[in-house]
């Protein structure tokens, strides 16, 4: 009985030293969070999925599917623009991936960091673009899932608007500079702009069955993307194959 004391003691002190850890001793982008297994990574992924809790929670629930087309998964549950931007180095560019899709924004408008601009959350996502670019990975940009509320920041009121501002700039981004574009909103959303219930864990989030069809969105992008480079190999450009 006293052994279990006494780890429950040290338990409580190890949680205890966690929680009064000073901001500046603090892993603010979380760059430990995937350290171990990018270091893992021995072959080059065909996509790495880079965003927050949706995308992390996508790899929980159904991580064989991702594993099937070499797809990594790199979400961390919270983070903003601001957070991805800054660990886009190792959790992407290092993996040195095919592709790079990118979900990202909704904490930004939960203000998980504070109040942001959505001018500057977007400016947080097309330095992604840029930087993927810049080392020879193939962006694709999504549009943020609906959602009718957000449950830890209900007091900010309702995020629609919000979702379909930053939405409308990602797309008009995408159309503009000829980035594949996955519309996951379009696809999940009901008759009040929320997300249908079949699809959501809880109003941000969702469920297997809407993974399944984030799942069936983002293969039939990426399908039109090899089909179209395998039609450019043809006339001498190289190609990527999703099943190779």
């Amino acid at each position: 009985m006293k052994k279990i004391l006494l780890v429950l003691a040290l338990a409580g002190c190890s949680f205890l030293a966690a929680a009064q850890q000073e901001p500046w001793q603090k892993d603010w982008a979380r760059f430990s969070r995937y350290a171990s297994q990018n270091e893992e990574v021995k072959d080059r992924p065909l996509v790495v999925l880079m965003g927050d809790s949706i995308t992390d929670g996508w790899a929980k629930q159904d991580g064989d599917w991702l594993k099937d087309n070499r797809f990594v998964g790199r979400g961390i549950s919270g983070q903003t623009t601001s957070e991805m931007l800054v660990r886009f180095r190792p959790d992407v560019i290092e993996l040195n991936p095919e592709y790079v899709a990118i979900l990202a924004g909704i904490n930004d408008i939960a203000c998980n960091n504070g109040y942001i601009k959505l001018e500057n959350v977007m400016g947080n996502i097309k330095s992604m673009v840029e930087l993927a670019e810049t080392n020879g990975i193939r962006p694709i940009l999504s549009t943020l899932l609906p959602a009718g509320e957000i449950g830890w920041r209900r007091q900010l009121g309702d995020p629609r608007p919000r979702i379909d501002s930053l939405n409308t700039m990602i797309r008009g981004y995408a159309e503009t500079r000829g980035i594949p574009l996955i519309d996951y909103h379009t696809a999940m959303k009901d008759g009040e702009n929320a997300m249908q219930e079949t699809f959501r864990r809880d109003a941000v989030h969702p469920n297997i069955e809407g993974y399944k069809v984030m799942e069936k969105e983002l293969l039939s992008v990426l399908d039109k993307l090899v089909a179209g480079e395998g039609a450019a190999s043809r006339n001498g450009c190289c190609c990527c194959k999703r099943n190779k």
